[in-house]
């Protein structure tokens, strides 16, 4: 049996050193000595007990060679690979802002719930619920996939929960009918105008919407193709195109009629339109699809700013949107709101929810519903009214 400095049995494969540390060892099923030093002897013993564990099950995991760093960038670079740049980006942005300074420098083998759940403690007081909730899926989908490729043998966030409420679905901006007046009437001054109409006609996100070329565009049999998405990236000052989100994102849409004429007029116009040197660029990426390496010709884009003859960056609509809504006189909102309220609107006029599911481009309908479809006060009086109207029981 093992002894402390005073003497005191701390059990077998335990003892205490000079420096006050605790040493625990052992020696596996192949004859292999194990040993390793903590500051505590809750701490070695926890250790002693999960490393014989995984020993007599045959568990195997890394011990000391893996840091939380190396395995977060091995999973970046190889295993979340083929996930979009916006969804790589965050998770990039969370690992280093929140999770990096507390557990970065630790051996993976190391970290336990209590270090997670520190993490998302740290959070609670200066970001959003949304945002601690992204840390969670970072730090859950990172260790997961750890747990399958036999890197840990347990995942470290058992457990784990956060507090903090996120942001409602139904919280999410929406226009009302009339916002929705008021807006595009406004808009009809600005030289974005175009973009935002096409949005409420089509429900397109903002990357795809930047990101459409004129070979995408079926003007004849009156449909949209998404086929890639196109962002500009102020940290590198250049122009990064890349597949739409997921899978499901690849799509044709139908158009109305009035989309038909945006375009028809944006085509028009196309004939006097400034046209930047820069535009000669051929962008490529690697299509989800197929794997294979693909161009965005950038002399193609459907969208161009009159001043610049270059596409514009995504920050600049919500920017732009903003001065709009106060020339207006309705409640400030951004891009994604028009996708929104699209998807409200459809609802509200009787398109099926799996249908718009498919035109939105979601792999699920929980999504589509929990999250872009709104009920507006519009509806809620149109419901009752027919309610009303439908009742011919009097009581």
């Amino acid at each position: 049996m093992g002894k402390d400095l005073k003497g005191r049995e701390i059990g077998k494969g335990l003892s205490q050193r000079k420096d006050k540390k605790y040493s625990a060892r052992y020696v596996t099923r192949s004859g292999k000595r194990v040993e390793k030093y903590f500051a505590t002897l809750p701490e070695a013993r926890n250790w002693l007990a999960d490393s014989r564990y995984e020993d007599s099950h045959g568990i195997t995991g890394v011990t000391s060679t893996v840091s939380v760093d190396t395995w977060f960038n091995y999973w970046y670079d190889n295993i979340i690979a083929d996930l979009s740049p916006n969804t790589r980006r965050n998770y990039r942005e969370r690992y280093e802002k929140n999770i990096q300074p507390t557990i970065g420098k630790m051996m993976i083998s190391d970290v336990k719930p209590m270090h997670c759940k520190m993490i998302l403690n740290k959070m609670m007081k200066d970001y959003a619920g949304s945002t601690i909730r992204q840390v969670f899926i970072t730090m859950g989908t990172m260790f997961r996939a750890a747990v399958m490729n036999d890197v840990i043998s347990k995942h470290p966030m058992d457990g784990v929960r956060y507090t903090k409420p996120v942001k409602a679905a139904s919280d999410h901006r929406v226009l009302s009918v009339d916002e929705q007046r008021k807006f595009l009437e406004t808009a009809k001054t600005s030289h974005n105008y175009y973009q935002y109409a096409l949005i409420l006609e089509t429900g397109i996100r903002t990357g795809e919407l930047i990101g459409l070329t004129w070979d995408c565009v079926d003007l004849e049999n009156k449909t949209l193709t998404v086929s890639k998405t196109l962002e500009f990236r102020h940290k590198q000052k250049t122009w990064r195109a890349g597949p739409p989100k997921t899978q499901t994102s690849y799509r044709t849409i139908p158009l109305t009629n009035r989309a038909c004429d945006i375009l028809l007029e944006i085509l028009e116009k196309r004939k006097t339109q400034k046209m930047s040197e820069n535009l000669n660029q051929v962008l490529t990426y690697t299509d989800r699809k197929t794997g294979q390496c693909s161009s965005l010709y950038m002399r193609d884009l459907v969208f161009i700013n009159f001043r610049t003859g270059m596409p514009a960056k995504n920050s600049s609509y919500d920017t732009h949107l903003y001065k709009l809504c106060e020339v207006a006189g309705i409640p400030p909102f951004s891009m994604h709101t028009l996708r929104h309220t699209y998807a409200t609107r459809a609802i509200e006029r009787g398109v099926p929810p799996k249908v718009l599911q498919r035109l939105l481009g979601h792999s699920s309908i929980k999504t589509t519903m929990d999250t872009y479809v709104h009920v507006t006060d519009e509806s809620l009086y149109k419901a009752v009214q027919q309610f009303e109207s439908n009742n011919d029981t009097e009581i």
